[in-house]
């Protein structure tokens, strides 16, 4: 057999092989449900103006980001001001994202601004055993790690959740100030918005605390994958904040 021959035929060889494993690898991705938290998570940005009783005090970005296979990035952060009251916040979010089932890493939270300046880092160890670590200003403290979120990701693990239709949920998570918390939701229904992004359908949801006189209501577009696209908050029945979408962009 000549020595071309040979070479095509062992280049045909490769070439089938590649070619199953590619089959191989669609075949497992089309086993795994459309409605997943894997599936639905995708990349994007969005940019929010901030508001009180509208007026506009500032604006705020939220970004998530796919750092490699299953891994992610969900960072936050805003700046208003009113008058010489000043704030600027940053959350940030790595997370991993296996099935189903999204679970925080680290967590890191700072605040500037008019007042005590704020940091802290919280990281999710699975053990065994599995153990919180709350690194603040002042003190550093463990507890138990019992399935909480971080302050961030109960809010990205909701979106997925009406994706799929669910209407009750109840979430355990440690909060910016490192301390245990718990909120119910409440989905409501479908309401039109009128934004500075537009006009958009989005179902309104309310998140319930223990023992709290906060009132909080958010709305997420089921046409910008149920991405969050209003958060309004009242104190006894003053209005504390309200956020609303002016540009979202899938990355």
């Amino acid at each position: 057999m000549c020595f071309q021959k040979v070479v095509t035929q062992t280049i045909k060889r490769v070439a089938g092989v590649a070619l199953f494993g590619l089959m191989v690898q669609a075949a497992i991705a089309s086993t795994e449900p459309a409605n997943t938290a894997s599936a639905l998570l995708k990349p994007f940005e969005a940019v929010y103006y901030a508001y009180k009783w509208d007026d506009n005090l500032g604006s705020a970005k939220v970004s998530l980001e796919e750092l490699s296979p299953g891994l992610y990035s969900l960072t936050y952060q805003s700046k208003v001001s009113k008058f010489f009251l000043s704030d600027k916040r940053f959350e940030h979010s790595i997370f991993t994202v296996d099935g189903d089932t999204i679970t925080p890493q680290e967590y890191n939270y700072s605040r500037t601004g008019t007042g005590s300046d704020k940091s802290l880092q919280v990281t999710f160890n699975p053990g065994p055993p599995a153990l919180i670590n709350i690194s603040d200003d002042d003190e550093q403290s463990q507890i138990n790690w019992e399935n909480e979120f971080d302050n961030q990701l109960y809010r990205l693990d909701l979106t997925v959740r009406l994706a799929q239709g669910i209407s009750a949920l109840d979430y355990q998570f440690i909060n910016y100030r490192g301390q245990q918390k718990h909120y119910g939701i409440l989905v409501h229904g479908m309401e039109q918005l009128d934004l500075p992004y537009g006009s958009i359908e989005a179902l309104k949801v309310e998140i319930e605390r223990d023992s709290s006189s906060r009132v909080t209501y958010a709305w997420f577009a089921p046409d910008l994958n149920y991405q969050l696209v209003r958060l309004q908050q009242f104190k006894d029945g003053d209005e504390q904040g309200d956020l609303r979408l002016k540009a979202f962009a899938a990355k």
